[in-house]
């Protein structure tokens, strides 16, 4: 894990309970600034790395709305945390927000009391779907990752916890990075953790200061060993060099069926997403991370779509896509017949 120690923790007036306070007490060499709302930040005058590294957030939830998503999860919970250490040159969250350090949510018990309602309000059984047969699942860390907010905040075990014992529920999050401390937490198979993979050298290039490829598929059995259900996340796919990338994800493939289990094997599904990136982010990259760029904006490949955001991105060509798809399919059932995709696009 990172080595994460702030220099500077932001924070506002209503997140200072007794879990703020506790985080404040981690960091006593920090200096505190308060501030009046998490996400309107003054300008610190710090590059894009020197934030993730030097600033912390402490803020108050207010917008607890829960959205549909029908593909990592039934259901998008309300954030626990917003931004990363990491610094992946794809990030959306890092589109939405000029400044984006680790923003910590304190008020964790409104935000699941807000998911206890939502669940409680679903129809029982819940009909089976690719999501899950059993457990409506919430992700818990679209916008942020878990294995790091873990490290910082007890709300992150408390809404584990949560989803753990709910009779209804169950919690899932994508993850670039390997916390041990985890493995001391008995999720008793009701939080499923996905680890992103791509090429290592890829990863090396664009998913900057996180856990590397091996680290992450060497993780693997020990979570599942420690109650996790464990999924793998093949996301983004960046397509390159000709054929080169269905090289590179054939090795991928069969260093993962090579370190897995069979009993992990068993229970292991993905999920497929290839890259989408951003006009924004690739004018901020050309300064921050140029290389990465290469490799990311391929305009011959690619084509325009404007977000519901109103942002410009570029994906795939969609008939070109269609094709990697079934080219990405295809290897995976060559190299790694066991693992199911839940859902590919």
């Amino acid at each position: 894990m990172p080595y994460f120690n702030p220099s500077l923790v932001l924070y506002t007036a209503d997140s200072l309970n007794e879990r703020g306070e506790a985080v404040i007490q981690q960091f006593p060499q920090a200096e505190l600034m308060q501030v009046a709302q998490h996400n309107r930040l003054p300008e610190l005058g710090m590059s894009h790395f020197k934030v993730k590294s030097d600033v912390l957030v402490l803020g108050k939830l207010k917008n607890q709305e829960i959205k549909w998503s029908g593909r990592s999860s039934d259901y998008i919970a309300p954030s626990l945390a917003n931004g990363c250490f990491g610094g992946c040159t794809y990030c959306y969250v890092d589109r939405h927000k000029k400044v984006n350090p680790i923003t910590l949510f304190t008020n964790v018990e409104e935000i699941l009391t807000s998911v206890d309602a939502h669940v409680q309000a679903l129809p029982w059984p819940k009909p089976a779907n690719q999501t899950d047969p059993t457990y409506w699942t919430y992700d818990i860390g679209c916008n942020s990752d878990i294995s790091v907010d873990y490290s910082l905040s007890d709300g992150v075990q408390q809404a584990l916890a949560f989803y753990r014992d709910h009779p209804r529920a169950k919690a899932t999050f994508a993850t670039k990075f390997v916390n041990p401390d985890m493995l001391h937490f008995d999720p008793r198979r009701k939080v499923r953790i996905r680890f992103s993979l791509m090429p290592a050298h890829v990863s090396k290039l664009v998913d900057v200061r996180t856990d590397s490829i091996e680290k992450r598929i060497a993780a693997i059995n020990d979570f599942y060993e420690a109650g996790y259900e464990v999924h793998v996340n093949f996301s983004p796919v960046i397509v390159y060099g000709g054929k080169t990338w269905r090289d590179d994800y054939r090795e991928l493939f069969r260093q993962l069926d090579a370190a897995v289990r069979p009993e992990v094997k068993e229970q292991m599904q993905a999920e497929v997403i290839f890259l989408t990136h951003n006009q924004w982010q690739h004018q901020a990259n050309l300064a921050i991370n140029p290389k990465a760029e290469e490799l990311l904006w391929v305009p011959e490949l690619q084509e325009s779509k404007v977000s519901q955001y109103g942002g410009w991105n570029i994906r795939y060509a969609h008939q070109l896509k269609a094709k990697m798809v079934a080219v990405f399919e295809r290897l995976m059932h060559e190299e790694i017949p066991w693992c199911g995709i839940r859902y590919i696009f």
